[in-house]
C-alpha cells in the first residue's frame, strides 16, 4: 500500500504509515453490524416460532352441533370450539365440556401436562395432549395471551437498550471535543511543526481520531 507522502516528496523528516488502528476500527465496525443482524434473525425466528403456535383454523360447534373448521379470525368471544386429542389450543378459552391434559410449556416452560377439566382456563397455543375438550373463547385475536407475548418480544426488538441511550448522550458531547481537540493538533503541527508539516500534521490529526475513538460505542447495536 503506497504511503500518503511518498519519501521523494519529503524533504526533511519522515511520517510512518500505520493501517493497523484503521483495520481494526472497520473491523469493530462490520463485527458489531453482524451480531446486531444475528441478534435480530434470531429475534425474527422467535416471532415466527411464536406465530406457529397457533393453528390457522378452529373447530366451531353451531348452536344444532354441527362442526366446522373456520379460519381463526372469524373466531369470536362466546364461540364453543372442539380441541381433539392432538390439537393446538387456538384461542384463549373456558373448558365448557370434557376433561384432557394440556401441554403449556411453550408457554410457561413446565414439562409436565396440566389437567384441565370443565370450568378451567386454557391458553391459546397450548396442545391438547389426550382427552377432547369443548372450549367456549374468552380471548380473541390481539387479546390472547399468545399474542401478547409475540408483541412483547416485538416491541424489545423495536426498543433501544438503556445503555444506547447513554451511549448516544456521551457522544453528542465526546465527538465534537475530539474533533476540536484533533484540528487543534493538526494546525499547531502545521503552522509550528516540522517539515514536512502538512505530512505531520495530517498524521497528529488522524491519531488524536484513532486514540480518542469510542470502541466499545462502535460494537453497540443501534
Amino acid at each position: 500500500m503506497p504511503n500518503l507522502f511518498p519519501d521523494q516528496y519529503r524533504t526533511d523528516g519522515g511520517v510512518g504509515t500505520y493501517y493497523e488502528a484503521a483495520v481494526v476500527i472497520i473491523a469493530l465496525v462490520f463485527v458489531g453490524q453482524v451480531l446486531e443482524l444475528r441478534a435480530r434473525e434470531r429475534t425474527g425466528d422467535a416471532i415466527r416460532a411464536l406465530f406457529d403456535l397457533a393453528p390457522k383454523m378452529a373447530r366451531v360447534i353451531s348452536a344444532e352441533g354441527l362442526e366446522k373448521d373456520v379460519p381463526l379470525d372469524q373466531v369470536t368471544i362466546g364461540d364453543l370450539l372442539r380441541v381433539r386429542p392432538g390439537d393446538s389450543i387456538p384461542v384463549d378459552a373456558i373448558v365448557a365440556e370434557g376433561h384432557s391434559s394440556i401441554d403449556e410449556s411453550m408457554i410457561t416452560g413446565e414439562p409436565v401436562p396440566i389437567e384441565k377439566t370443565e370450568g378451567d382456563r386454557v391458553t391459546g397455543g397450548t396442545i391438547n395432549k389426550n382427552g377432547t375438550l369443548a372450549i367456549r373463547a374468552t380471548q380473541v385475536g390481539a387479546n390472547t395471551v399468545l399474542s401478547q407475548i409475540v408483541e412483547m418480544v416485538a416491541g424489545a426488538r423495536r426498543s433501544r437498550a438503556p445503555i444506547q441511550g447513554l451511549a448516544d448522550r456521551v457522544s453528542a458531547v465526546f465527538v465534537p471535543a475530539v474533533v476540536l481537540i484533533a484540528l487543534i493538533s493538526f494546525f499547531t503541527w502545521l503552522f509550528f511543526g516540522p517539515n514536512p508539516a502538512l505530512a505531520f500534521a495530517i498524521a497528529s490529526s488522524v491519531s488524536v481520531l484513532i486514540i480518542a475513538c469510542p470502541c466499545a460505542l462502535v460494537i453497540l447495536p443501534h
